[in-house]
């Protein structure tokens, strides 16, 4: 999800300076103390006058978030899907490069208003890209050529392994003149990079 506020958080009956993240799987808060409390593990989750209240397990915690408080409730009892977090909707022209036949592709061959799963197609709306080893992001420029001006390229690869790591992706997105603007969970195995060019190359 991305989302990160300057705030206090009540843990244990004391109130702590500090940083929130909201994130895909988990809340992080940064500060005097440190929380690291995964979405999935929340029994309850209530905005109230400014204030997040959570529960998990035998814990508690209170964020104050004052306007942004009802969001982040929305988000987390509302979490997006895998595709709608990937950008894919109707009517776009979506290409899937080295990518395994998943419910992700299915989803975006259903909805697409051109699809591809073996070579791009030119002026691709959307280019997911999936890589194993370091080695394979040398194919990125290719895409490039396929890519629309204001196209997205999702960079997909393992998670935790020594193969290829995020900042080898990064590094290898920015070589090519790319712009890395979000980080999702593909799955459970796999992480997705977002790229695009900058505004000035759209």
């Amino acid at each position: 999800m991305g989302r990160e506020l300057q705030c206090r958080a009540e843990s244990e009956g004391k109130w702590h300076k500090g940083k929130a993240l909201l994130e895909t799987n988990e809340i992080i808060f940064r500060g005097d103390i440190r929380l690291k409390i995964p979405l999935a593990s929340l029994t309850s989750v209530v905005a109230r006058g400014g204030q997040l209240h959570l529960k998990w397990s035998n814990d508690t915690a209170i964020l104050e978030l004052g306007k942004h408080a009802e969001t982040w409730a929305h988000k987390i009892l509302h979490p997006k899907g895998t595709a709608e977090k990937l950008g894919i909707k109707p009517g776009l022209n979506i290409s899937f490069v080295n990518m395994p036949r998943d419910q992700t592709m299915q989803d975006a061959r259903a909805t697409a208003a051109s699809f591809a799963d073996k070579q791009p197609l030119k002026n691709s709306d959307i280019i997911f890209f999936g890589v194993a080893t370091a080695d394979e992001l040398t194919k990125l420029e290719k895409l490039l050529p396929c890519l629309a001006g204001n196209g997205a390229l999702w960079v997909v690869y393992p998670k935790g392994r020594k193969e290829i790591t995020e900042v080898q992706a990064l590094n290898a997105g920015r070589a090519v003149g790319l712009y890395d603007v979000k980080v999702v969970s593909y799955s459970s195995t796999h992480t997705a990079l977002k790229f695009v060019r900058p505004k000035d190359k759209r």
